[in-house]
């Protein structure tokens, strides 16, 4: 596992768009499919980093709460299966319905779509308003694994309630940290 921290862009970024096969629904999704009224929230996770482990629980509560509020969750799974089988689209299709992810997850077989958001770990959050413009580029909350701070996702709570409010989000944003993405030789 090599510890990696997201990419830092300035804000106001444009969202890349995509088109993506859906490891549940067999689907192939674009971001205009799936973009939310309020914002989009853009997560490249995967199965077996255990940084996601620790977080995918939270991930399933945020999305059960905000997207009714608007706002759109979409996860990507862009590592290489061939060396990570554990992150294969049938297993992400296992993990996806036994969690019962309200959100799509996404296969990046190509890992153009990881390259395109600039993700570099997983997890790795981005969130973009109404006009798919990037306000937010951070972690979930400050926990990590064995570091006893209990899961909250307060750093994406506090600018999803923000977006919600119509209220400013705020500039400081800790890089999100965890396990590389695993990209093809």
């Amino acid at each position: 596992m090599a510890l990696t921290y997201t990419e830092q862009l300035p804000l106001g970024f444009a969202a890349p768009d995509f088109r993506l096969h859906d490891a549940v629904s067999g689907k192939e999704l674009s971001l205009s499919d799936l973009k939310g009224e309020v914002a989009t929230v853009v997560m490249f996770i995967c199965n077996h980093c255990p940084y996601v482990v620790h977080v995918r629980e939270e991930l399933v509560r945020m999305g059960n709460e905000y997207m009714p509020k608007g706002i759109a969750f979409v996860a990507i799974n862009s590592n290489d299966v061939m060396n990570y089988p554990a992150d294969h689209p049938d297993l992400m299709k296992d993990l996806a319905l036994e969690l019962k992810m309200p959100f799509p997850y996404l296969y990046d077989e190509s890992q153009e779509v990881a390259k395109a958001y600039h993700a570099v770990c997983t997890p790795d959050f981005s969130i973009f308003d109404k006009e798919l413009k990037c306000i937010y580029r951070g972690q979930l909350d400050g926990s990590r694994p064995g570091s006893g701070i209990p899961v909250t996702g307060a750093d994406i709570r506090n600018a999803l309630n923000a977006l919600v409010n119509e209220e400013e989000v705020l500039s400081l944003q800790v890089p999100s940290v965890g396990c590389s993405i695993k990209w093809k030789a």
